[in-house]
């Protein structure tokens, strides 16, 4: 922590005239409704399971109660560790999210005794961290890598990564109800923030060791319109790799600033290093903030650090993160498989990165990394019963393989470190505002999903519903109904997948890349099929009840790695459509990992609507017969062995 910086610091302010957002706006929550289908279903279990079921997790182990007790509602101590404030601000953002999605006036009222406990919680001044409250200056003997006073030791304490998930779920807690209490909680801390962190003399120079705040402020400054909270964001951008002076965390010294992505400027750096949490939310930040102000520093940086990160650091599942040492970023293309890290929340980071970058440049290739994360990555972290999460997603496993936290073979319903079912809960019901997007007087369709929607273009307003069974199925429909005859495009993203290409780069590529011809149809007439940036632009005259219908062909693909990931040398995956699968022994005859497929081997497959929640099966054919399965539903049937790379032979 520095107590004064230079003037040139305080310039960088003035640099930036924050002009009006940048014109690819997402389609508000409240617009979009699933109403069936596959995400619909994981979306209910998310309201009638997990978010009822973290909450009493969050009950049982005291993160609620410090609250209370911080507020003087009751006596007690502290309990937990420094960043257990933020799981239950986490859920709530769920939770609020999950309103807009289904109103439930017991959740509402649940959530509002909430509220009452965080105001309470709250010192006068607007500082809420409810560790230091309790403990007060004993806190740093409780845990001291909170630090001895506030800010002391942000590198550590999660002060700010706290409030960040605060700011997050005030935001959807207003969208949800009007009810301004939260909000009000949450702007409190923020004027406290920008009153005491900045360039002036005599404010502090904090470095946020765990990001996430900066999102969070932007998104508080689109709702509020206040541009100190977008100043205070950009701030904590620039500071990184100028903080010598700060206390080292931990095995810092072992770790080195690059964990926290402060090991140089960020306009200088190039590669995704360090925590993949943290890293990624700085990333979706920085591409967040160059939606509201171009800025061709950090868009230079912020793109070859996505290159580096999507063409040679990330699993086919999406996921991210290689190395349990620092839940970090390896070297370029050290992805190993049975000892895999790829945290959950890693996943849910890279979810939240692309649909910013996506939304900065309009690029369907976001869109894409954001489906196969979307697939498999995260969706792999939540079981199907909806109340027990994986906190690390290996590629492989022997049925007893652990990584330390009582994780890797089997799904567990709650972690000492809880911020994986915690993230998982509040991204799920977020999940419709992801399917469309607008730009000017263009609909833009980036998901597949069974669900009906209210878009507001410049010139009309349009209703458009789609009909589909995927990622089961390649078949949409999509009814068009603007409020009165209006021409504009409707923009429908190709998925990466059914041209032939597994992901952007050349990480991991099909074996076979032709790609059958998708069929069209407008109002039942064949339409030519003309692809651009990714989409298939369909640009018409458009009344209500008009019907696009889209055929995507899915047979099941062979996937190779790259070859400088030695360890997937010789090795193949399977995908169909958006979905990786992968064997279990369960499935098997108890083995998974020998498993090899020959060239000749093909696979059927066939929906078993009662089997682990209703899912595509993969069954081959010849002599020594395999099964698979999505990789998103395994272990949801005890511990086994798994792969999803096979030998070829």
């Amino acid at each position: 922590m520095i107590k004064y910086c230079q003037l040139a610091i305080l310039l960088f302010l003035t640099q930036f005239s924050f002009a009006q957002y940048k014109s690819i706006q997402p389609v508000p929550l409240k617009n979009v409704k699933l109403h069936q289908g596959f995400w619909h279903e994981r979306m209910e279990t998310a309201r009638n399971v997990m978010i009822p079921h973290v909450f009493h997790q969050c009950e049982e182990t005291g993160r609620i109660n410090n609250f209370a007790v911080a507020g003087g509602l009751k006596k007690g101590v502290f309990q937990g560790t420094r960043f257990d404030d933020s799981d239950v601000f986490k859920v709530v953002e769920g939770a609020s999210y999950s309103l807009q999605n289904h109103y439930d006036a017991k959740l509402d009222h649940y959530l509002d005794s909430l509220i009452t406990l965080f105001a309470a919680a709250q010192e006068p001044d607007g500082y809420l961290y409810t560790i230091r409250t309790i403990n007060k200056d004993t806190t740093g003997s409780y845990d001291w890598i909170a630090g001895p006073t506030r800010y002391s030791f942000e590198n550590g304490s999660h002060e700010l990564y706290n409030v960040g998930h605060l700011y997050e779920a005030a935001v959807a807690h207003f969208q949800a109800t009007s009810k301004r209490s939260l909000l009000d909680v949450a702007t409190k801390n923020a004027d406290h923030l920008v009153r005491t962190i900045g360039p002036k003399p005599g404010q502090l120079i904090v470095v946020p060791g765990h990001e996430e705040i900066e999102i969070a402020l932007v998104k508080l400054y689109r709702t509020t319109n206040k541009k100190e909270y977008l100043n205070l964001a950009h701030f904590f951008v620039d500071m990184r790799g100028r903080s010598d002076k700060r206390p080292l965390f931990l095995d810092e010294h072992r770790l080195g600033p690059s964990y926290f992505q402060d090991q140089k400027p960020v306009v200088k750096q190039k590669e995704a290093v360090g925590h993949a949490v943290r890293a990624q939310y700085l990333y979706a930040a920085i591409a967040d903030m160059l939606t509201i102000e171009d800025n061709p520093q950090y868009s230079n940086a912020i793109h070859q650090i996505w290159d580096d990160a999507t063409t040679k650091k990330q699993y086919i599942t999406g996921g991210v993160g290689a190395r349990q040492d620092g839940e970090a970023f390896d070297a370029a293309y050290v992805l190993p498989n049975d000892n895999a890290y790829a945290e959950t929340c890693s996943a849910v980071a890279n979810l939240i990165w692309n649909h910013k970058m996506f939304l900065y440049t309009g690029e369907s290739k976001y869109m894409d990394v954001f489906e196969r994360v979307l697939y498999n990555g995260f969706l792999g972290g939540m079981s199907v019963s909806g109340d027990q999460f994986f906190y690390v997603n290996p590629m492989a496993s022997n049925g007893l393989n652990d990584f330390g936290r009582g994780v890797g073979a089997t799904r567990h319903e709650w972690f000492g470190c809880a911020c994986c079912p915690t993230n998982v809960s509040r991204f799920l019901p977020s999940l419709p505002a992801y399917v469309y997007a607008m730009k000017a007087n263009e609909v833009l369709v980036n998901l597949f999903m069974d669900s009906e929607s209210e878009l507001k273009l410049e010139n009309t307003a349009v209703k458009i519903s789609q009909k589909t069974a995927y990622p089961w199925d390649g078949n949409i429909k999509l009814t068009v109904s603007p409020s009165k005859p209006a021409a504009f495009p409707v923009s429908i993203r190709i998925p990466g997948w059914a041209n032939g290409q597994a992901i952007p780069g050349d990480l991991y590529t099909y074996e076979n890349k032709q790609a059958k011809a998708m069929q069209v149809t407008v109002n039942g007439k064949n339409t030519p099929v003309i692809i651009e940036n990714g989409y298939l632009k369909l640009s018409r005259t458009w009344k209500q009840g008009d019907i696009i219908t889209l055929a995507l062909d899915m047979p099941v693909r062979r996937v190779i790695a790259n070859e400088n990931i030695k360890n997937n040398i010789g090795k193949v995956a399977i995908e169909r459509g958006p979905v990786l699968y992968c064997a279990e022994g369960k499935d098997n005859n108890g083995k998974a990992l020998s498993i090899a497929v020959t060239p000749d081997q093909n696979f059927n497959a066939a929906y078993q609507k009662d089997f682990l929640g209703g899912l595509t099966v993969l069954k081959s054919t010849g002599e020594k017969p395999v099964t698979l399965i999505p990789y998103y539903a395994w272990a949801n049937r005890g511990a086994n062995e798994m792969t999803i790379w096979f030998d070829k032979k």
